[in-house]
């Protein structure tokens, strides 16, 4: 769930918070002599360095394999009034904070780029840093996550653990140990390389998730921490369905609103409701087609991820040609459809399951149980009918081989803790707002929450009102008042036509 503003659009999805290793009674790796980071140049950008450093891929056992940690690092413009290092992580699970550090003109603020080195770890399991792999054919089968009969819950059980069986294969012995309370071992034996004693960060989405359990296991290793877009990890199975679903739902309600009184809105005057009804009713009968890759169908799972994504930033003005297109085209007869040409590759980076699954606990009891909740869930969202986002993540944990190394808790807030601001707007798709509100009341007198009364998903850069408010946090340390609250700024057209 969180994304750079160049490259954010790439990272969709996702989202969670926070879980303690204190609490989980698994302690901090003892002080040793910190690791060396062999750096270079990056081909990819002459301004920036790029590092490799190896840690255990089971911290359990130090002794055991190593995985090499990919990093990037952009020294402060102003070293003389460098603050000192920013560690930087975009979301996902699955976004590149090397690339995000890459990004980094393009989104922070020339004020951050002057005062701090920023530093971006790609996690374990992803990117750069020992990729969990999989075959591309498995991953393409995924089965469809609407679920309607208890032979597709099975066939979903059997289909995630032949995935799991495979990626494990083709990845390694990191496997099963990519849970973001390994990760923060890793950031933490970065920032002892990196010979700071305290660090910054900013995490966006599930970045959150990296910080607020950073600040848990090491609260007085951290100078400044920002949550954008938070995730609240002390949510138990209902109240994340049901959260991620009011916020799909809301988002999909702001685009009607949109739509009423923009006129650039090419379905203006339309009944939305109804066509997006419509849509649904022709998705469910294998009636709609991809208006940008006929004759390829769409089901209701991918109308739906259409429309979820498109309120990320959110993408109104694309979204209502979308529909409008999709909904005018005429489905061919399926012996019409073109041959879908083999994979170029057999393996590709699929690190969503893999780290969401050893995070989040979902324990749904079965098929019944999963259509108890759908009901539930289209019964409070008519046109979204459940969030994308957490559809996927109830199909996706499945069967899935081995319980979660780091499922959601609820911690007290750690002793020693400095100023933590917390970031996320009013009608977030993928973060829902109360979400925001509850980890900053669980974070007590540290935290300060700004509130964004606008749209989409990551909020730093979404107006000069937040972005403002941030790196004044991040240069000053200085907490927002409570109550502090940036007006909306309607989003720009994108991809128009």
């Amino acid at each position: 769930m969180g994304r750079v503003r160049a490259s954010t659009r790439r990272l969709r999805a996702a989202v969670l918070t926070v879980v303690t290793l204190l609490t989980s009674g698994v302690a901090p790796a003892r002080a040793s002599t910190p690791a060396s980071i062999t750096w270079k140049v990056c081909p990819e950008d002459a301004e920036v360095q790029c590092g490799a450093m190896r840690v255990p891929a089971d911290w359990a056992q130090p002794a055991g394999p190593t995985i090499l940690l990919t990093i990037a690092r952009r020294r402060a413009t102003d070293p003389a009034r460098r603050l000192g290092v920013l560690m930087v992580n975009p979301g996902g699970p699955g976004g590149s904070a090397v690339d995000f550090t890459f990004n980094a003109p393009s989104f922070f603020g020339a004020q951050v780029r002057e005062r701090f080195d920023i530093v971006g770890v790609d996690p374990r399991g992803v990117g750069r840093s020992t990729p969990v792999l999989c075959s591309v054919d498995l991953v393409d089968a995924k089965p469809d996550p609407l679920i309607a009969s208890e032979q597709q819950y099975a066939a979903t059980i059997a289909h995630n653990r032949r995935l799991a069986a495979d990626c494990a294969a083709r990845t390694g012995p990191v496997f099963g140990h990519v849970d973001t309370g390994s990760v923060v071992r890793d950031f933490d034996a970065v920032r002892a390389a990196l010979g700071e004693t305290k660090v910054n960060f900013y995490g966006a989405s599930y970045g959150t998730l990296i910080g607020r359990q950073y600040a848990q296991s090491y609260p007085q290793r951290l100078r400044a921490l920002v949550l954008d877009s938070v995730m609240d990890h002390g949510a138990g199975l209902d109240d994340f369905v049901a959260r991620e679903t009011d916020a799909a739902q809301d988002a999909f309600g702001e685009f009607v609103k949109w739509c009423a009184r923009d006129p650039r809105c090419v379905l203006r005057g339309r009944d939305l409701p109804g066509l997006w009804a419509g849509a649904i009713a022709r998705a469910r009968a294998g009636q709609l087609v991809n208006p940008y890759d006929p004759p390829r169908r769409l089901t209701v799972a991918n109308l739906l991820m259409a429309a979820f994504t498109a309120f990320y930033d959110p993408q109104w003005y694309s979204f209502a040609y979308y529909l409008r297109d999709a909904t005018a085209t005429a489905a061919t007869p399926a012996a019409a459809r073109r041959a879908t040409a083999p994979p170029s590759v057999d393996l590709v980076d699929h690190s969503f399951p893999a780290v969401f699954c050893e995070d989040w606990h979902l324990p749904l009891t079965g098929f019944a149980d999963l259509q108890r909740r759908l009901r539930a869930s289209a019964a409070r969202a008519p046109q979204m009918l459940i969030s994308p986002l957490a559809l996927n993540a109830l199909t996706g944990c499945l069967g899935w081989p081995s319980p979660p190394d780091n499922p959601q808790r609820d911690p007290d807030p750690p002793p020693g803790l400095g100023p933590v601001l917390l970031v996320n707007a009013v009608h977030d798709p993928a973060t829902a707002y109360p979400w925001a509100r509850r980890v900053a009341a669980r974070l007590g007198h540290s935290a300060s929450l700004l509130t964004y009364d606008g749209w989409g998903h990551v909020v730093y850069g979404k107006s000069p009102c937040v972005a403002g408010a941030v790196d004044r946090y991040l240069l000053t340390l200085r907490p927002v008042a409570p109550g502090t609250r940036c007006p909306a700024v309607d989003p720009e057209p994108f991809g128009v036509g």
